[in-house]
């Protein structure tokens, strides 16, 4: 995918079915979307969201899961959308190096290499090179993958509404709410 993704919350099905992002994906899955929906003519196990993990990455995933929830629901009931965890840091000291998901992990790693290493940051999966993509990301023997379930599901779609949605005071609320748990916001 690339581009801006719909925001399927404001948008009419009209709009939706004949969008240039979630088109090619309802037809790669072959299931149809909304009232002709069939999991039946589901051409694939597992659907991967693969994003940056950045907060427009985030932004995508959620647009992503919002759109799966109101028109493909059962994708989600049934266990078959999985989000891919991709690194934020490569940590290296000499040949040895580790991979980091967090700023935490990243911490624990130097201290583990007993510091003075080199930190490779991934804003994008663009970053790294097809090996370390496959390596960190895609291999199915060392990937990391989350299965997204419903309560995560309805949970992206509840926030979404709230934050793309009319209302102001919901939405005003929400940010002081979880603005003091923002720990690395990429602007």
């Amino acid at each position: 995918l690339w581009g801006k993704m719909l925001n399927v919350e404001k948008a009419r099905i009209d709009k939706v079915i004949g969008n240039d992002k979630l088109t090619p994906i309802v037809t790669s899955l072959g299931t149809g979307i909304g009232d002709e929906f069939d999991i039946t003519k589901l051409r694939y196990d597992k659907i991967i969201l693969m994003a940056d993990a950045d907060v427009d990455g985030a932004h995508i995933r959620t647009l992503l899961l919002t759109f799966f929830f109101r028109y493909m629901r059962p994708l989600i009931e049934t266990g078959h959308v999985y989000i891919a965890q991709p690194p934020l840091y490569k940590i290296s000291k000499g040949k040895k190096f580790a991979y980091a998901y967090s700023d935490e992990e990243r911490d624990q790693e130097i201290e583990n290499f007993g510091g003075n290493c080199d930190i490779q940051r991934y804003k994008g999966l663009g970053e790294m090179d097809p090996e370390q993509l496959w390596e960190t990301t895609m291999d199915p023997k060392t990937r990391i993958m989350l299965r997204v379930n419903l309560e995560d599901a309805m949970e992206a779609d509840e926030t979404f509404s709230i934050l793309m949605g009319d209302q102001v005071e919901p939405r005003r609320e929400f940010i002081q709410k979880n603005a003091k748990y923002v720990q690395n916001l990429d602007v």
